[in-house]
């Protein structure tokens, strides 16, 4: 996600998981998956390209390694709380976050449209970044799914070899579709 780029290599050198920065596309079977957590792309503002281009500049990293984590976390955590309230879509004229803002307003559909639009041969474009449960049918052969989130409705995506789904983790429930 946007926010792991501050833990450098942390999580493949300790825990084992390779991390994707940028989108990556996928044969599973006969289908075609386009594969990003969604940051960044069709965002039309530039300012936030300039931003997020600081943030994944390596030697800004190491500089902010550098401060004491006390004031890396509060500082990072005040930077998060203050962009939410100026820049996620639908804070500013109240409608929750986790709202759909249609067709026409939701960046990642924009996106996957255009995207398609040169790759016609994508049957999945699956994203996280918005934190909406989200599946869309952008043409007869072509999905797009956005994940949700993993904190609070606990979804993930399920791929059966011919068909993905969104299904939510409920605890002490061991049944796979």
């Amino acid at each position: 996600g946007n926010h792991d780029i501050w833990c450098t290599d942390y999580l493949q050198r300790e825990c084992g998981v390779i991390l994707h920065r940028e989108p990556v596309t996928i044969e599973l079977g006969d289908k075609l998956f386009y594969l990003a957590h969604g940051d960044g792309l069709g965002d039309p503002d530039w300012k936030f390209r300039l931003l997020r281009s600081f943030f994944h500049n390596k030697l800004c990293q190491w500089l902010f390694s550098w401060l004491h984590p006390t004031i890396g976390v509060n500082l990072g955590l005040e930077w998060a709380r203050r962009s939410r309230l100026k820049h996620e879509p639908g804070l500013r004229d109240g409608t929750p976050v986790d709202t759909y803002l249609g067709e026409d307003r939701e960046y990642l559909v924009r996106f996957a449209k255009e995207y398609l639009s040169q790759h016609p041969d994508v049957n999945y474009f699956l994203f996280g970044h918005r934190h909406i449960e989200l599946d869309l049918y952008l043409t007869r052969q072509c999905r797009l799914l956005i994940l949700g989130d993993w904190i609070t409705r606990c979804t993930y995506a399920v791929f059966d070899g011919e068909q993905l789904y969104l299904e939510n983790y409920v605890e002490g429930d061991s049944s796979v579709r």
